[in-house]
């Protein structure tokens, strides 16, 4: 097959400038552009008594835009029939298509090849942070593209638009799998916690041999550079379990760390902070290095004849949460939910062993979600690869 003929995107672009000064009595359609080659947006409905702008550019329909501060991320689109007429600032330059020569979908495609970001962000310049990155006309006009015949270029963008549908419906069936699998969990919990006939319902309280609340540590008084490692309540995920990721270190004493040091089969409890995170749980199982908690969290520990793996499980199903749900108080953006509350909650608990096999089962089923959740990644992260693979064969002419 015969290489399409390279062209300047000079040759087949012309740039237009509709200014306006603006009129506060008018009201503006203001436009932002995504990342990565997801085009133009509505950023914002505005009167022009709300702009410090002065002048504002129309934009129309088929126009090609990008922005200059961030074209070297891949913010470049085409204007379509619903945003005709809004508005961009001066930092976002737009084109007319040359009529017979280019179709400017072909270009939108072309424009998220990695290989022409690269060259983009090679051509971006400036003098400060906030200027580097600008890219300029005289080398957006310049850029050589592959151009073939105009029906050649609406093939090419059918076709990818084609396969990039097969591609989006199969991440997205993948994500949905993924949803269910984690909705089958939740309802087999709930199943065997709630509905468990072995099972006396039990006031927290009567559970408990210990509660404590943390070490109060201040922002100032935390560093990467502290010797020991101190749990927070964003440590504390939504699932029970714990996120040690950029955990927080702080400067405690041989006395504060006897008193609160973490041991493994601790259950943690988020007592204070934004209404989401007031009454998360985990159970503590790191053992790498001695770890105290913060002031927020309340440190519980148990009888023997209560596995404190099943009274986690129990607080993330429904028929503690919605309990909890009653308790906690809102004031301005901070929640709390205090132990005079907490120590009412009645916990179904059926006996050690049958506990254990609750727990054994959740396990077993959330490493069977997980592998597929795994799974789902992998696919996902191949899914991804397949587009960018898809337009560098389109524009060599081979799809």
């Amino acid at each position: 097959m015969k290489p399409w003929p390279t062209v300047r995107l000079g040759e087949v672009l012309t740039p237009t400038v509709r200014g306006e000064s603006v009129d506060a009595s008018k009201e503006y359609r203001l436009l932002g552009i995504r990342l990565d080659g997801q085009g133009p947006f509505l950023r914002e409905t505005v009167m022009g008594t709300q702009t410090s702008a002065t002048k504002l550019f129309r934009v129309a329909e088929n126009d090609f835009i990008y922005s200059r501060l961030f074209a070297c991320r891949g913010a470049f689109g085409v204007i379509s029939k619903e945003l005709d007429g809004c508005f961009v600032s001066s930092e976002f330059p737009a084109f007319i298509p040359v009529p017979g020569k280019i179709d400017v979908e072909y270009l939108k495609y072309w424009f998220r090849l990695p290989s022409v970001i690269a060259t983009v962000d090679a051509d971006c310049s400036g003098s400060t942070p906030l200027t580097r990155n600008r890219f300029k006309e005289n080398f957006f006009l310049a850029l050589e593209f592959p151009l073939p015949p105009l029906a050649e270029q609406r093939r090419v963008v059918a076709r990818i638009e084609a396969l990039a549908a097969q591609i989006h419906e199969a991440r997205t069936l993948r994500h949905q799998a993924a949803e269910e699998a984690e909705a089958l969990i939740r309802v087999h919990r709930s199943r065997l916690i709630q509905d468990n006939p072995s099972a006396n319902r039990v006031r927290f309280e009567e559970l408990a041999t210990e509660t404590q609340l943390g070490l109060d540590r201040g922002t100032s008084q935390q560093s990467p550079e502290y010797p020991t490692a101190y749990l927070k309540m964003n440590n504390i995920t939504s699932r029970g379990t714990t996120d040690l990721a950029g955990v927080t270190r702080v400067h405690a004493s041989d006395e504060e760390i006897k008193k609160y040091a973490l041991k493994t089969g601790d259950f943690l409890f988020n007592t204070r902070n934004s209404f989401e995170l007031v009454g998360k749980t985990a159970i503590w199982e790191c053992a790498d290095e001695p770890f105290v908690f913060n002031n927020n969290i309340m440190r519980i520990r148990f009888r023997d004849d209560v596995e404190p793996r099943f009274v986690n499980a129990a607080f993330i199903s429904p028929v503690v949460a919605d309990q909890l749900l009653q308790f906690k108080k809102q004031t301005t953006s901070v929640c709390a939910l205090y132990w005079k509350n907490l120590k009412e909650v009645l916990v179904p608990v059926p006996p050690l062993a049958e506990q254990r096999r609750i727990v054994a089962e959740l396990d077993a089923l959330q490493a069977e979600v997980d592998t597929l959740k795994r799974l789902q990644a992998e696919t996902a992260a191949e899914l991804d690869a397949l587009l960018p693979a898809l337009l560098d064969r389109a524009f060599k002419g081979e799809l």
